[in-house]
């Protein structure tokens, strides 16, 4: 089809050009015509070559390809054939293997059935036997309910409650070794921890009064800060709250008020207004109001480095503030913040003896008495107030349950809680903590052993550990042991009504009964 083409595409070539050499002279027309007809026959043979050859080319790649399919196919056939050999190979193999396996599994089924045989008839034998044996029994019984005097039922009874009762005999003695053991070691422990404690915590018996003198060089300035009609006094006095008594005490002004932080106010603005000698109301205000400042820095100033001395971090800057104003509070005659820093050195010893986290348990100590320092006066326990105010400030529960529980006005919830509760009490009981007057010491320890006195069948009473403790001695052929705790609880609930006392008294009622005998 394609040198056919061709061939009229030569053809049109020569009338093509034979119609261009018309206008030529007819012989020169002829000859050319001839020669481009001769050309287009060569080329058309020339094409029609090539296409046979490229015909052939194509039918050998067909022919090729065609056999390269059939001999893919011929030999996935002849491996589909090897695998269906191999299977019918293992089919009978395994045709072969389950025949011996039923053969095995008949002969083992007749071995079988020849043990069940067994089995029954021994069964049988076991039957006969058994009744035999439970004859024997029973007659052995009779004859020793018959020799005993006593049931089956009746031995068996009594012979429980002996082994009751030596089991109950020996098993309360060994709980009575077991806890006094327990109770030695653990009062042991207890006090080493204690004393250890005590020991590796250097303290320093601050103590604060309710008025704080104030030295002058001479008497004339005593006239210039009352000033004109008093303005002067009146004017310090109104600006700092505090009460300024100026007597005939020589070189000496006393300033009376319970804010120590007032006082300590109060005495610095007399220092610089004495200093500076210009003492007028305008010229107190200004130094009183400097000194408040003044006082604020030295309050935050005091609460960082204390938590820097101790090692405590990321405090509320408002519980900073709180200790450090614990620097100008006093509890008992014994300072705040020393009590506190003392508290928190010993819960942190006593917690790493017990190997707790001693940071926890410095952290509560510092801030066990927190709710003694507030801007305002709640009406709630300070314990209680504290705990609020930890709470508000974000410290973990531990740290609060320890700060609220402290005087046991909240449940203890963690081991922390105790710790600082004993180590309070530690700080506050010890030597020297606390200043009271002589005179009222003395008559508040008479007052408890009469208290307890006045009570019958009481032969003694000692008031020991400052009057933290009394220990009342009674008859013991005039009261039981009975009676001895209902004692205990009213002498407790008479002190708590009639006496003033600080902390709390543990009230120890003792009965004992003596044996004396001389051998001459």
């Amino acid at each position: 089809m394609t040198t056919a083409i061709w061939i009229i595409i030569a053809v049109a070539a020569a009338v093509a050009g034979y119609a261009a050499a018309s206008s030529m002279s007819k012989k020169n027309a002829a000859s050319r015509a001839n020669m481009i007809l001769e050309d287009a026959r060569k080329d058309a043979e020339v094409i029609k070559e090539k296409k046979i050859i490229e015909a052939k080319e194509q039918e050998v790649k067909i022919l090729s390809e065609a056999e390269r399919t059939a001999n893919s196919k011929i030999q996935k056939a002849q491996a589909s054939e090897a695998r269906a050999k191999q299977r019918e190979m293992q089919l009978n193999q395994q045709q072969n293997e389950l025949n011996r396996r039923k053969k095995e599994l008949d002969s083992q089924k007749q071995s079988l059935d020849t043990r069940m045989n067994n089995a029954e008839n021994l069964e049988r034998s076991l039957e006969s036997r058994r009744g035999e044996v439970e004859h024997l029994y029973r007659q052995a019984q009779e004859q020793l309910e018959h020799i005993s005097g006593l049931s089956a039922e009746e031995a068996k009874e009594r012979l429980i409650e002996n082994l009751k009762d030596e089991a109950r005999t020996a098993a309360q003695g060994y709980i009575n070794d077991i806890m006094d053991e327990a109770k030695l070691t653990a009062n042991k422990e207890a006090k080493k921890i204690v004393i250890q404690s005590i020991q590796r915590v250097a303290t320093e018996a601050a103590v604060e009064n309710s008025v704080t003198v104030f030295h002058i060089e001479n008497d004339e300035i005593k006239g210039r800060i009352i000033g004109r009609e008093g303005r002067n006094i009146r004017a310090l006095e109104a600006a700092t709250g505090i009460e300024i008594i100026v007597d005939d005490t020589p070189e000496a002004i006393v300033l009376s008020g319970f804010d120590p932080v007032r006082r300590e106010i109060a005495r610095l603005a007399l220092h610089q207004l004495v200093l500076d000698g210009r003492i007028h109301p305008a010229r107190i205000e200004e130094v009183v109001a400097k000194v408040k400042k003044q006082i604020e820095e030295e309050i935050n100033e005091t609460g960082k480095r204390t938590c820097i001395d101790l090692g405590i971090h990321g405090l509320h800057p408002e519980l900073i503030r709180m200790v450090g104003k614990m620097k100008y509070r006093s509890s008992y005659g014994q300072n705040l913040l020393q009590h506190a820093r003392e508290t928190a050195n010993l819960c942190a010893i006593m917690a790493a003896e017990l190997g707790l986290n001693p940071k926890k348990a410095r952290r509560a100590g510092l801030l066990h008495d927190i709710g003694k320092v507030p801007d305002d006066d709640p009406e709630i326990p300070h314990a209680i107030f504290g705990m609020k105010l930890a709470e508000k400030f974000k410290e973990k529960p531990d740290i609060c349950n320890a700060i609220g529980a402290h005087h046991d006005e909240v449940e203890m919830t963690s081991l922390l809680s105790p710790i600082v509760q004993v180590c309070d009490a530690i700080s506050g009981a010890r030597p020297g903590a606390r200043r009271e007057i002589v005179e009222a010491y003395i008559k508040r320890l008479n007052d408890l052993e009469q208290l307890a006195l006045s009570y019958p069948g009481v032969i003694k009473t000692y008031a020991i550990q400052a009057g933290r403790e009394l220990r009342v001695i009674v008859g013991a052929d005039k009261i039981s042991d009975e009676e001895i705790e209902s004692l205990s609880a009213n002498i407790a609930k008479r002190i708590q009504d009639e006496l003033t006392y600080p902390g709390q008294v543990k009230i120890t009622v003792i009965r004992e009964t003596r044996a004396v005998a001389y051998a001459k």
